[in-house]
């Protein structure tokens, strides 16, 4: 397998909300396929409180949810960055979406969590493959916090640059990911699943 510049990369968090979208806001600037998606069963925020978050659907719009905010307390929501995390993400798409009810194929699935990246797996094992094209699962673990995101987009696209440049993927791939784990100082999980 070689990968191309029109290579399509799929970055995963849990809500599709900071690191996903940080990631997928960076390498879109820098030329890259890609898409963002979420893996858990709702959209969750920080509130007022930590027993109160703010939940939403998948599928709400992240102006819907911007406005939200906005009514609820726009003082807390300014300071805490969801507001311009908000107002970032809605340009750069519609709506946060869920990884399992996508239907578009990827060379290249990059998870922000290890919890993501085994719901983004569980989810490719119960699915048979159709027409049996591979895709790289690879999980980097990013914080989920605005700084976190940012260093995490610099990570993702230097190894998606790393991916792009190998000329045989499927060989080369376990010690590119050994160079960039010693590199970027942080546990690399990678698998290959069929679809």
């Amino acid at each position: 397998m070689v990968l191309q510049e029109s290579t399509r990369f799929a970055v995963l968090c849990s809500s599709n909300m900071n690191r996903s979208m940080e990631a997928h806001a960076f390498l879109a600037k820098k030329g890259y396929t890609v898409e963002s998606y979420g893996t858990g069963d709702k959209v969750k925020l920080p509130g007022s409180s930590p027993d109160k978050p703010n939940v939403y659907e998948f599928g709400t719009t992240y102006e819907f949810i911007y406005q939200d905010l906005l009514r609820k307390d726009k003082s807390l929501y300014t300071q805490n960055g969801l507001l311009h995390m908000l107002d970032r993400n809605r340009r750069i798409k519609e709506m946060p979406e869920r990884f399992q009810e996508n239907k578009k194929k990827f060379e290249v699935i990059i998870t922000c969590e290890e919890r993501v990246y085994d719901q983004a797996v569980e989810y490719l094992d119960s699915n048979l493959p159709e027409d049996n094209i591979p895709v790289h699962v690879i999980n980097i673990d990013i914080q989920d916090n605005h700084e976190e995101a940012t260093i995490g987009a610099f990570l993702i696209c230097e190894l998606a640059s790393m991916l792009c440049a190998v000329e045989d993927l499927d060989n080369e791939i376990d010690e590119l990911l050994l160079d960039f784990e010693a590199k970027a100082q942080r546990k690399i999980l990678h698998c290959i699943y069929f679809y």
